[in-house]
């Protein structure tokens, strides 16, 4: 890999803190698995028929529209990006979204020589804007990728927006790869880009975020049926046929299951409100997230990189994710930022210690004053 990610790298090397303020997913799920007797030397070279259906009907498609692989989101963003790469070389140039999560600037980076960026703008509450769109595109562009919700704010882009955004990709003939994976928190209320267009939109996804599933590695992609069948090659092509297991379990999730998963997905409403009111009293500016369990939070610090890794985390045992990790340009500088991702994913609704941790969150801000790197109120 030409440009590997400096967020995830900090993120597996920092140390386990007391209070684990960096996940964007849900934890703590388990779950008896009972699949009876399986042929386990059984796979398919084009998915599991019956998981593909369960899926089909979850996203008001048909089964031809599934992709599903056992790489996860995350590797179904990487295939994608590099195989639409590949498909046409007279295309060489992407647009990502910005602010962004870091790893799908860098995906496209590795396989366009030319990246672009499209600012969503924070006083523009993170809209799309398509006129912006319309500037940076070209007979060129192959590809624009995009989040929605938006990573790291939240935003959702509305029906508006995203049928704005197609028809611009329509114009220039280039496809838009969208991660949706948060709105697995929110799917029926959230349209994705495959609904608005499903010749140029194509959907990734998984239940790892909003369900608990980061050990399934279940991925999804809805896109048109001539690019399902490219991609399920493509896979014969590199790993060999997706192993059966993962889809097995998915189909049993999907129905036996579904009631339990969105059981233990509704236990962390009751932190999200918690959460809120803390910010509220404690003055803590932060944009609403009606999807997820993450908060795009603004500090009165300038740099909150430098507060977390030697201040926050060391004496206080607080790790919220750093801001200036999604606002990479196009290269390896690190912003200096006063925005931080907060995440309660990690907090055991069981056994919740949020107050705690809140509280430790704020001491560890209060603190930091004494050293002068806060903005004045004048600022």
């Amino acid at each position: 890999m030409k440009h590997p990610s400096v967020y995830l790298e900090w993120y597996i090397r920092t140390h386990e803190a007391k209070y684990d303020l960096r996940s964007s997913g849900i934890t703590s799920l388990k779950y008896n698995v009972d699949l009876g007797e399986v042929d386990l030397s059984v796979n398919y070279h084009h998915g599991n028929p019956e998981t593909a259906k369960l899926l089909a009907r979850r996203y008001r498609t048909q089964p031809e529209n599934v992709f599903i692989t056992s790489e996860g989101a995350s590797g179904q963003n990487v295939r994608i990006i590099r195989y639409l790469a590949e498909r046409n070389p007279k295309k060489t140039e992407a647009i990502v979204e910005y602010p962004t999560y870091e790893p799908l600037l860098r995906q496209t980076q590795d396989h366009f020589i030319r990246v672009k960026r499209l600012e969503r703008k924070e006083k523009e509450a993170y809209r799309l804007d398509a006129d912006a769109l319309r500037k940076l595109a070209s007979e060129k562009t192959s590809l624009l990728v995009l989040t929605n919700p938006h990573g790291p704010s939240g935003a959702v882009a509305n029906l508006k927006e995203l049928k704005e955004i197609l028809e611009v990709a329509r114009e220039y003939d280039f496809f838009v790869l969208c991660d949706e994976i948060y709105a697995e928190f929110n799917r029926n209320s959230i349209p994705s880009v495959f609904s608005v267009d499903s010749k140029y939109g194509v959907v990734t996804t998984g239940f790892t975020k909003a369900y608990g599933l980061g050990g399934l590695k279940l991925g999804i992609a809805l896109a048109d049926k001539k690019l399902i069948d490219e991609l399920y090659k493509d896979v014969l092509n590199t790993v060999g046929n997706s192993p059966n297991i993962v889809q097995l379990l998915a189909s049993e999730l999907l129905t036996k299951g579904l009631s339990r998963l969105e059981e233990h997905k509704q236990k962390w409403v009751r932190l999200k409100r918690e959460t809120e009111k803390w910010f509220k009293e404690n003055s803590i500016k932060y944009v609403p997230n009606s999807s997820g369990v993450t908060y795009w939070v603004k500090l009165p610090i300038k740099d909150t990189y430098k507060w977390i890794n030697e201040h926050a985390i060391p004496h206080y045992g607080v790790a919220p994710v750093p801001g200036t990790f999604f606002l990479f340009k196009n290269d390896y500088e690190l912003a200096c930022s006063n925005m931080v991702r907060v995440g309660i994913g990690n907090i055991n609704p069981d056994k919740p210690n949020l107050p705690e941790a809140l509280e430790a969150f704020k001491k560890s801000i209060d603190t930091y004053s004494s050293t002068g790197l806060v903005f004045s109120k004048k600022e």
